[in-house]
């Protein structure tokens, strides 16, 4: 049985975490999935947005440090990291969902501990239970979040709130990760809001969405004149593109676009 499944329909990819049984609990093959999935993803040129979410009860409870640990041989491997990328397989099965040029929206329900907390960063949009329980758990352990968490967190929340997290491992509320920043959206049914609001970021040019992606990803933590530069260039890219037209034509004649596949 896969442990990453994936569902496409009308462009939208339903990306399910399917280890319910235990919670969704992070194994390295399953942190292997996560990575292919996302890399297939990326080829299609047709997907417009991405829901992930865990089956069962919860999102996912964090690593599964007894099957983790069995080998240590296949951690060290894991934790050292593919030349020219810069992410070794923990920090890619988060950041290739960076990588990924279509809005990616995590449906966060149960438990989201640990790496849980880390891949919901890794997504571009975070909806969550109300009371879904959230923790930044690897203080629990004596370790830190290295599944490119630390960057993620210093997107989202203040340099102190992020170390009061980091340092405590509290487990707190879907709604005070709301409070807090980490939460885009609070819904009772966070996968129907997810996939509602994918199929509203479908209506538009899917070139513009991943311009939008790559500049923010890109720049928000760089030099101003380098984003100026970035600006010019994707902007540059977009008024001559197909689907830029099209979004100008549609919007002039009042009509629904139907955009040709992703540049």
């Amino acid at each position: 049985m896969p442990l990453v499944t994936t569902e496409i329909n009308d462009g939208i990819a339903q990306v399910r975490l399917n280890r319910p049984d235990k919670l969704n609990a992070l194994t390295l093959d399953l942190l292997r999935e996560l990575v292919a999935t996302a890399k297939t993803l990326g080829k299609n040129h047709d997907l417009r947005a991405v829901v992930i979410a865990g089956e069962g009860d919860a999102f996912t409870a964090g690593l599964d440090f007894a099957s983790v640990l069995r080998d240590p041989k296949k951690v060290v491997g894991a934790f050292l990291p593919v030349p020219f990328r810069g992410t070794n397989l923990f920090q890619e099965s988060v950041w290739a969902w960076r990588r990924l040029p279509v809005p990616v929206i995590a449906a966060v329900h149960g438990h989201c501990l640990g790496g849980g907390v880390q891949i919901a960063l890794g997504a571009d949009f975070r909806i969550a239970e109300p009371d879904s329980q959230w923790s930044v758990l690897e203080g629990k352990w004596g370790i830190i979040p290295d599944m490119t968490g630390i960057r993620s967190l210093s997107e989202v929340v203040g340099i102190d709130t992020a170390k009061k997290l980091t340092m405590t491992a509290e487990q707190f509320s879907g709604e005070r990760a709301y409070e807090l920043g980490l939460v885009t959206e609070l819904s009772a049914d966070p996968v129907a809001t997810a996939t509602a609001f994918a199929r509203r970021l479908s209506e538009r040019s899917p070139d513009q969405l991943a311009a939008a992606k790559r500049l923010f990803n890109d720049t928000w933590y760089g030099p101003i004149r380098r984003t100026f530069s970035r600006e010019r260039i994707e902007q540059v890219r977009l008024l001559f593109g197909e689907n830029t037209k099209i979004a100008r034509e549609a919007a002039f004649k009042r009509e629904k676009p139907t955009y040709k596949p992703r540049r």
